[in-house]
Formats: structure tokens, C-alpha cells, sequence
């Protein structure tokens, strides 16, 4: 235990000492609970960010639909390919997801697929969705290690600094069994995930960044991050030539995400919103378009309707016209030229 004087403040942050509560007969988990949480704030951000790009925030219902449930999948088997030894020894181990264990980079990989599956199919340009979405997905990664914490998960080495995390022996690596305080890596996470989240709205907001470049920008960042991360990190996992697994992972996304920045913002611009002709026109994408199409037919129709004579003749009257300005105009332009020598 760290050395604590007495009446002096406590030299560690101390570990919750459960990991739930109950609801009536049912028990509830705090790290389920966080990601619920983490999901709600996810999609309420990005609905305001994608409105404000005058996109149809209803849309990110049917995109988080979709893409949650992926997402959940992704994470959850990215984590038993990578650490299997953290896997529950019973029969429905590889789903336990509420007692912690999601891979962020395949819950992201898959997410992501299936969002823009569904983008694909309202029309939407899945650049400018992502770009919405990134600030989101930090902001809801931050929520998420909350329930790291009171899993008692995700720490770092052993430390003796003011802010190391208590761990209790059940939830010890082996071979660290005689520390009681480490690295808080979960903290220093979630402090990360809020500040990138922060720059990449003000980023988003004062310069012109194009499609994809701020979704480029998040993988290239926390990726960055959890190079560091993966240095200190002390529970199970896969390892090569010494270092974890997801040390390589994380350095060639930082490099990718990096090169993805650069080429999408040498990409054209798009307008704010790009929705196509969607397979339901009346849709949440395909509504902007058609209100377009029905309004510019209407002040293209006028007051005159197509069986009035008078607009039929005056109509060809001002064709006539228009060629002999045409014809006027050409033939000054002609006269205008200058003579070769």
C-alpha cells in the first residue's frame, strides 16, 4: 500500500467496491450501463452536428439501428481474437460483453460498414456523416472507460504517483500481486478522448476540412494515443517480438489514418449535404430533394397553365426574340475582332 500519513489526503484513487446494483431482482452492470449511456450521448451529438450540416437528423436513427448492434459484435470479437485468454471459462464466455471485454478497433471497423451501408441506401455521402460523427464516438468512448473503472480493468503498471488507481487482489495480474497501486490508463483515456473530441470540433469549425478528414483525423489520433497506452497497459494479450498486439495495430492506424487525412483533403469539396436519388424518395434522405424538385417545378410552372393560348404565343414571341438578340450578339462579336496583320 502507498505510504499515508495520518490525517493526511489519500495518495491513490481508491477502486469502487462493487461493479453494479440491483433493480428489483435484476442486477445491473455499471459498464453495461456506461456504454448505454455512451450510446445515447453518441447520437444525440451527432444529430446536432449532422443537423447543423443541414442534414435530416432523423437519419442517425436508422444509421445507429444498424451500426450499434454491428459495432457491439465487432468489438466483441475483436477482443476474443486479440486477448483469448480474458475470455469467461463457460460455454456463453465469448458473449459475456457485460462483464467487460469490446475491442474499440473492431467495433469501429464494423460500425462503420454497416453505417455506411445504410448511407449508401438514403443517398447521403458517408464523408460528411463521419465527419459529424467522429466528436461523437470519443465523447462516447470517454463514458465508456467509467466502466472500466468500476470494473477495475484497463490499468496501467504499478505506480506510487498521487493519482495511481487501487486495485484489489481478485482483479491483480499475476506476477503484480504484491502492488497495490497503478496506473489509472482508463483516466488518462478518457481525459484524452474529450480533449481530441474538442479539437476536432474546433477544427471542424474553423477550417475547411473535407470529407472524411475529421473521421481520418479521430483514427489517427486515439491510435496515436494507444501507442502509448499499449506501453504501459499490464493486462493479458496477444504479444510479437515483446510488445502487444495492439502496439502494431495502433501504430499502423495512427500511420493510415495520417495518410488518409492528407489525400481526403486534397479531395473535391461537396456541398454541406449530398443526398442522391434514395430508393424512397419520401425518405428521411431522399424529403430535401423532393421539396427542391416540387418547389422548383412550381415557380417554373407560373400562374399560366400549359392549355393557355396567350402564354403559348407569348412564349413564342420571346423565342423569337431571344434569336434575334442571339444573332445581334454574334454578329457584333464578329465585327469586333481585330484584323490580322
Amino acid at each position: 500500500m502507498p505510504n499515508q500519513s495520518h490525517g493526511q489526503p489519500l495518495a491513490f484513487i481508491p477502486s469502487p467496491s462493487v461493479s453494479g446494483f440491483h433493480l428489483g431482482s435484476l442486477f445491473i452492470h455499471v459498464y453495461g450501463l456506461m456504454y448505454v449511456v455512451a450510446i445515447a450521448l453518441a447520437i444525440y451529438i451527432t444529430r446536432r452536428r449532422w443537423a447543423a450540416q443541414g442534414g435530416n437528423p432523423d437519419l442517425v436513427w436508422d444509421v445507429a439501428l444498424w451500426a450499434v448492434p454491428a459495432g457491439i459484435i465487432g468489438a466483441r470479437i475483436y477482443f476474443d481474437i486479440t486477448t483469448p485468454a480474458d475470455i469467461p471459462h463457460h460455454w456463453y464466455g465469448i458473449f459475456e460483453v457485460w462483464s467487460g471485454g469490446l475491442g474499440i478497433w473492431g467495433g469501429i471497423a464494423a460500425g462503420a460498414a454497416a453505417g455506411i451501408w445504410r448511407l449508401k441506401r438514403a443517398g447521403v455521402n458517408a464523408g460528411l456523416f463521419a465527419n459529424a460523427i467522429a466528436p461523437a464516438l470519443l465523447v462516447a468512448q470517454a463514458v465508456g472507460r467509467i466502466g472500466n473503472y468500476f470494473n477495475q480493468e484497463l490499468f496501467g503498471k504499478p505506480s506510487t504517483l498521487p493519482w495511481a488507481l487501487q486495485i484489489s487482489p481478485a482483479h491483480r495480474p499475476a506476477g503484480y500481486l504484491q502492488y497495490a497501486t497503478f496506473q489509472p490508463s482508463f483516466l488518462y483515456e478518457l481525459i484524452f478522448d474529450l480533449a481530441w473530441a474538442a479539437w476536432l470540433v474546433w477544427l471542424g469549425n474553423h477550417r475547411k476540412i473535407r470529407p472524411w478528414g475529421l473521421f481520418a483525423l479521430y483514427v489517427a489520433g486515439y491510435s496515436a494515443y494507444r501507442i502509448f497506452e499499449e506501453t504501459i497497459r499490464i493486462d493479458s494479450s496477444e504479444h510479437l517480438l515483446g510488445l502487444r498486439l495492439n502496439f502494431y495495430v495502433a501504430t499502423i492506424l495512427a500511420l493510415a489514418g495520417i495518410a488518409w487525412f492528407l489525400r481526403a483533403q486534397r479531395g473535391p469539396e461537396v456541398p454541406a449535404v449530398v443526398e442522391g436519388s434514395a430508393p424512397d424518395a419520401s425518405g428521411p434522405a431522399g424529403g430535401g430533394a423532393v421539396a427542391a424538385a416540387e418547389s422548383a417545378g412550381q415557380d417554373g410552372a407560373g400562374e399560366d397553365g400549359p392549355g393557355d393560348d396567350s402564354a403559348d404565343d407569348d412564349g413564342a414571341g420571346a423565342d423569337g426574340a431571344d434569336e434575334n438578340r442571339a444573332a445581334s450578339t454574334t454578329r457584333a462579336a464578329a465585327s469586333s475582332k481585330p484584323e490580322r496583320g
